[in-house]
């Protein structure tokens, strides 16, 4: 039998290395099945869940799903998209998404050649509040 202050120690451990792994985790885009990349996005107002599809080059499709803090649906007022090459520093012109029924955005974009580009949304919820997130992403 394991004393109840070492067993409370290996719990304590075991709970810490799972969060220092979350925080360390990078927000680099996971490939699916599909050949699509989904990504999740945070910060202290608004996440959202974004997929690019295809994750290869080309033109491609990202779907952005808007929620609040607690997981709720946010509602916009406006979304747009930003995406910069991360070895060339090329940046592309910034595109707005338009709506996708109720809680979702969309947008297209001509061409993505293969590499690492940043990723970034702009979330205006209100006339005075805007949040910006941005993470990298993998195009093959």
């Amino acid at each position: 039998m394991i004393p109840m202050t070492l067993r409370q120690t290996i719990k304590g451990l075991a709970l810490g290395a799972a969060a220092l792994l979350a925080v360390v985790a990078t927000p680099l885009a996971a490939a699916t099945d599909d050949d699509s990349f989904f990504t999740h996005l945070h910060t202290e107002k608004a996440m959202a869940n974004v997929t690019v599809s295809p994750g290869r080059a080309g033109p491609v499709e990202i779907t952005i799903q808007l929620e609040t803090t607690d997981e709720a649906p946010l509602t916009a007022k406006a979304v747009s998209v930003t995406l910069a090459d991360m070895q060339t520093g090329k940046k592309l012109a910034p595109v707005e998404a338009s709506r996708d029924g109720d809680e979702g955005w969309r947008v297209k974009v001509a061409q993505l050649t293969p590499g690492r580009w940043m990723l970034g949304l702009g979330i205006s919820i209100s006339e005075a509040d805007h949040v910006s997130v941005e993470s990298p992403i993998l195009i093959k």
